[in-house]
């Protein structure tokens, strides 16, 4: 069986990249240039184009130029509780750009969560963050009333959340988190300049104080190119990490 034209593109442009003849951070063609160049039609490079843009060997879409991408940055658990800290860990300039600050009635599904009842008063923090100016993840937090409100004299636009709590001495501990990967919505391509349906890697957080009580309740929806999670264990925390099923139960190791 012949294989498919754009799978044989996809191959020869996947070996450009790996060969170094399209380093790190290099523009790749346009579609044009790669059509004149193989003598193709523009279906084939694009389905090829998106194919390296799945496997996260390049990045850009929707009027970007696609560019090599360099290695993706991995958050480790370490600074999973702030993505400034990791940002900045790492070198980068972290950024982000508030979509709403607001009090709201607490739906069933956050209520529970956060062990307050349905209808009581939460606070509720969308925002945009960047990495060295690139969209790269849609952040949703519901803080309990006593915490979020400390909020509405703080410019979520200036940096991170969990700072500025923490220096008004709000005792956010510990954090229990859950990974798994989601379709982008409508909203998420239109802020995260991607294609609705792209995969991205969502992070749900229980963030709790040092007595066990839920403080906030987030779900963070990263674009998978732009980074990705690193964990480090040793035997004697081995259970620190657990495998959850689609169901929600949770397996040891």
């Amino acid at each position: 069986m012949t294989t498919p034209l754009h799978q044989r593109l996809s191959e020869e442009l996947r070996d450009r990249i790996r060969n170094g003849d399209w380093p790190e951070g290099s523009a790749v063609p346009s579609e044009a240039a790669l059509c004149q160049e193989f003598g193709i039609s523009r279906g084939p490079v694009r389905q090829a184009l998106a194919t390296l843009r799945a496997e996260a060997l390049i990045t850009g879409g929707r009027g970007r130029q696609p560019i090599v991408r360099a290695s993706t940055p991995a958050q480790s658990f370490s600074t999973f509780m702030s993505f400034t800290e990791w940002a900045q860990s790492m070198k980068m300039r972290p950024g982000q750009k508030t979509l709403e600050v607001s009090r709201r009635p607490a739906p069933s599904d956050v209520a529970v969560k956060l062990g307050i009842t349905e209808g009581d008063s939460i606070v509720s923090v969308s925002r945009l963050r960047l990495l060295d100016d690139e969209p790269t993840m849609l952040e949703l937090s519901y803080f309990v009333l006593e915490v979020g409100r400390l909020l509405f004299d703080f410019d979520t636009d200036s940096g991170s959340i969990f700072h500025h709590l923490r220096n008004s001495g709000v005792d956010l501990y510990s954090g229990h988190h859950v990974i798994d990967a989601v379709a982008a919505s409508n909203h998420d391509a239109q802020h995260l300049g991607i294609d609705e349906g792209s995969p991205l890697l969502r992070e749900r957080r229980i963030t709790s104080s040092s007595t066990g009580q839920p403080l906030e309740y987030a779900e963070d929806r990263y674009r998978p190119e732009l980074a990705s999670f690193a964990v480090d264990n040793t035997l004697p925390q081995r259970t620190a990490l657990n495998r959850v099923s689609l169901d929600g139960r949770t397996a040891q190791g």
